[in-house]
């Protein structure tokens, strides 16, 4: 088993970080989060960082407004590598990534959705599960890999769907499956004891 250093970007709140940090301190996560990234000026994330003292800054993505590429891109490989990072976490990142960031990190970039794929990828995948008239939802953690939430899965959570859920009440059963899950997948991580084959990863 070895430590993970972790790099985590994101564009909001930042709670998946948290349950990421969280799982570090009770000492159930063998891994440091080296630096957070956030491609929006004020996003609450890079506040969570500066309270738990990880190194944080603002990434400028202009003029993309959906993905991270060019100079970004750039910059955000240079910032990472630099942290002596070896994992990449998307917590909460609403940003494509494009192949020069997956290059750098080769199956090391890994992304949380609210959603059990491969059904339901995008965005608001608990709305769109809600709207098909899905008895069950859910969350997926995955590595990235060139298509949209289309990457080997590591860990799935479901989560059953009430007749009165509205999109606000299954999104926050989701969210507390989410925080459970993206610890265990970078458990899974860490302990170096699962292969990838094609889209799947095999654990054990």
């Amino acid at each position: 088993m070895a430590k993970l250093s972790l790099g985590v970007l994101g564009s909001g709140a930042g709670s998946n970080m948290q349950s990421v940090v969280d799982a570090i301190a009770a000492g159930t996560l063998d891994a440091e989060v080296k630096i957070v990234l956030a491609d929006v000026p004020d996003a609450k994330i890079l506040a969570r960082a500066r309270r738990h003292g990880i190194p944080c800054r603002y990434l400028d993505c202009a003029p993309w407004k959906t993905k991270l590429e060019g100079k970004a891109e750039d910059e955000c490989i240079r910032l990472l590598k630099e942290a002596g990072v070896d994992t990449v976490v998307l917590a909460g990142f609403m940003r494509i990534v494009k192949p020069g960031l997956l290059a750098a990190f080769p199956n090391r970039v890994v992304n949380i959705h609210p959603a059990l794929l491969p059904a339901f990828p995008g965005v608001h995948g608990w709305t769109q599960a809600l709207d098909y008239g899905c008895k069950v939802a859910g969350v997926t953690v995955h590595f990235v890999d060139a298509g949209t939430d289309t990457g080997p899965i590591i860990v799935q959570k479901s989560v059953p769907v009430m007749e009165d859920d509205t999109p606000e009440t299954l999104h926050a059963r989701i969210q507390v499956q989410e925080h459970i899950a993206y610890p265990e997948a970078l458990r899974v991580i860490a302990s170096g004891k699962y292969r990838i084959e094609g889209r799947r990863v095999l654990i054990g």
